[in-house]
């Protein structure tokens, strides 16, 4: 296994925290709001890391008057006990509370929680309570998920033995969906940004996990085992020089995955988890070969089947998650012509639906640009069914969207780079402006307009 990550920046403990505060009363003489106030800027401004403090007005409650730090000491006493194994109503309630304190956004109660050895505290608890207990298992698992929001916490995760106990945990309770959802949760939220805590998990055989539980028919919705899938096979750990994430996408699709997948998807939108299985599936289709295997499962017809379906029901995230699927799907040449052959009008049909749309539309902008990559023959199918002309109405449309601006010089450029005929409708068309437009205005579109002018063959595109 790789070497722990190093962990960064500086803090400080809570009872030094006090002592700055008491420090400011008692030697500097000021009232306790403004000492607490002078306390939080100064130590702010010397790059103290304050999160998991908790900051309060000496007078007004202490530390021990926290609500996140009472449940802490209560669990932590019950933790202690002289039983073996723990999974009584008050620890369900209390773990409950605990993660409602925890979710409260802007609160700080996760940081504060796990600076107090919250983390640790869990996977005591985990570790002892019955596999017979499940509703103590499902509620400490939510409550591990609340608390890993950092790195620190999920350094404290691993050295916890914390991947080990989840997938022992899935493993016993595959019955339950309550487990699975909370139980994947934690594995996601755990291996976020942490190249150390994904190779534990792998090591575990998490991949096997993941194929047993999509093959399971469920009524329920399991999003987090497709945040799991996407978290696995993100490169995301800054501190890194090489991922091992591409070998864990060649694992994930020596053993099925990707036609599992698939089969999530066929589900359409019906299914709550289209959107996170489409993301998970992109997250898959890392390579070419992975690409073709999809489409051999039907993977492409699936996929246009949901666009035609987000059309009719103008479900827009849909359509945004399955033209980013197929763009990616699409980096395979043979899957590019099946896509153009199959999907090209339904994808001006699309365009159609969220004319009013810019997020939509720069997603279709992108999934074209690849399609006509290097093919003047599809260049020349998308210009016949309207993208040269969607482009320009998209331009004038949403001058102010950046991201469809640039997709749009992007498409621009490939339609026409190899192909004559396509570069003299674009002109006649009058996109020279829209494109000298969005150079002028957008930073970002910079680059692609420059392209796009200079292969629209303008003598001039520096200007």
């Amino acid at each position: 296994m790789a070497p722990p990550p190093k962990t960064g920046g500086r803090t400080i403990s809570q009872e030094a925290f006090d002592e700055v505060v008491k420090e400011n009363i008692d030697d500097l003489g000021m009232d306790p709001t403004e000492a607490l106030q002078d306390a939080i800027e100064t130590l702010t401004l010397q790059g103290v890391d304050l999160s998991g403090i908790v900051t309060c007005v000496p007078g007004e409650g202490g530390v021990q008057d926290n609500p996140v730090i009472q449940c802490l000491d209560r669990l932590k006493q019950l933790n202690s006990g002289e039983n073996s194994q723990v999974g009584d109503e008050e620890i369900v309630k209390l773990l409950d509370e605990l993660t409602e304190l925890c979710n409260s956004e802007g609160s700080g109660n996760s940081a504060i929680a796990s600076r107090n050895g919250a983390v640790e505290l869990i996977c005591s608890i985990c570790s002892k309570v019955s596999t017979r207990c499940q509703g103590a298992l499902v509620s400490a698992l939510k409550t591990m998920a609340s608390l890993l929001h950092d790195l620190q916490s999920r350094e404290a995760f691993r050295a916890s033995g914390g991947p080990k106990l989840v997938v022992g945990i899935l493993t016993d309770g595959f019955e339950n969906i309550e487990i699975l959802s909370s139980g994947f949760a934690v594995i996601a939220a755990a291996a976020t940004g942490n190249e150390v805590t994904k190779e534990s998990f792998m090591e575990l055989k998490t991949d096997e996990l993941i194929l047993r539980a999509l093959s399971i028919k469920s009524e329920g919705s399991i999003d987090s085992l497709y945040d799991a899938i996407r978290i696995l096979l993100t490169p995301d750990d800054t501190r890194v020089l090489a991922s091992q994430v591409y070998g864990y996408v060649r694992k994930f699709a020596k053993i099925g995955i990707p036609g599992a997948l698939v089969d999530s998807i066929r589900a359409g939108l019906s299914s709550p988890s289209l959107v996170s299985a489409s993301i998970a599936l992109k997250a898959v289709a890392a390579n070419d070969e992975i690409c073709t295997t999809i489409s051999e499962h039907g993977g492409i017809d699936a996929v246009l089947i949901c666009i035609d379906d987000s059309s009719e029901q103008g479900n827009k995230t849909v359509a945004q998650a399955c033209c980013s699927l197929l763009s990616r799907l699409a980096g395979n040449d043979t899957n590019k012509n099946a896509i153009v052959e199959k999907g090209m009008d339904r994808l001006m049909k699309l365009s159609g639906r969220f004319s009013d749309d810019p997020s939509v539309l720069q997603e279709i902008m992108s999934l074209i640009s690849v399609l006509a990559l290097r093919s003047p023959e599809n260049a020349a199918r998308a210009i016949e069914a309207g993208a040269g002309e969607l482009a320009i109405q998209a331009m004038q449309n949403f001058p102010a969207a950046q991201l469809l601006q640039r997709n749009c010089c992007l498409m621009i450029r490939n339609l026409v780079v190899r192909n004559s005929e396509n570069r003299t409708i674009m002109l006649n068309s009058g996109v020279e402006k829209c494109i000298r437009k969005a150079k002028q205005t957008h930073a970002i579109c910079k680059e692609a307009a420059t392209d796009a002018l200079r292969d629209l063959g303008l003598d001039d595109y520096y200007v």
